[in-house]
């Protein structure tokens, strides 16, 4: 069977299965609930959250912010894939989505996320999907660009 990863915005009707949504227990460690980051996207308009689907089923969740922050750069706040479905690529293809989709952004020359040192598996997306690190730190969480 031929598998499809697809990104969409969250809505009425995904936003609850994306609460659902679990992390390994080392990767909680790391990361808030998707909850909390839909709450955050409700009072701060430029947040824009999207849903990562496997063929029909809600596996993940992204978010990111529509305006420019520190670096000059757009900022991907949250990309998490549920535990029982790590490993099989889907982070990597929706993050390869949402950066076409980003691409649009006006002056949109540098993307930016931000993670915690010692998560590994972070670690080796960004640096598959060409991000850099450059030495930024922001308090607990270090942070990588890619130009565009």
């Amino acid at each position: 069977m031929n598998r499809h990863v697809e990104i969409k915005e969250l809505n009425e009707s995904n936003w609850y299965d994306c609460c659902l949504l679990k992390l390994s227990a080392e990767q909680e460690l790391y990361m808030e609930p998707n909850a909390v980051s839909i709450a955050q996207s409700k009072f701060e308009s430029t947040l824009k959250c999207y849903v990562i689907y496997y063929d029909e089923t809600i596996v993940g969740f992204m978010m990111f912010n529509s305006v420019k922050e520190e670096l000059d750069g757009y900022w991907i706040y949250r990309m998490m894939i549920d535990y029982e479905y790590q490993g099989k690529g889907i982070g990597k293809s929706a993050m390869g989505l949402l950066l076409e989709d980003m691409k649009a952004l006006p002056d949109a020359a540098k993307l930016v996320v931000g993670y915690h040192p010692e998560n590994i598996a972070a670690h080796k997306l960004y640096e598959q999907l060409g991000f850099i690190d450059q030495g930024d730190r922001f308090g607990k969480e270090m942070a990588v660009i890619k130009y565009l």
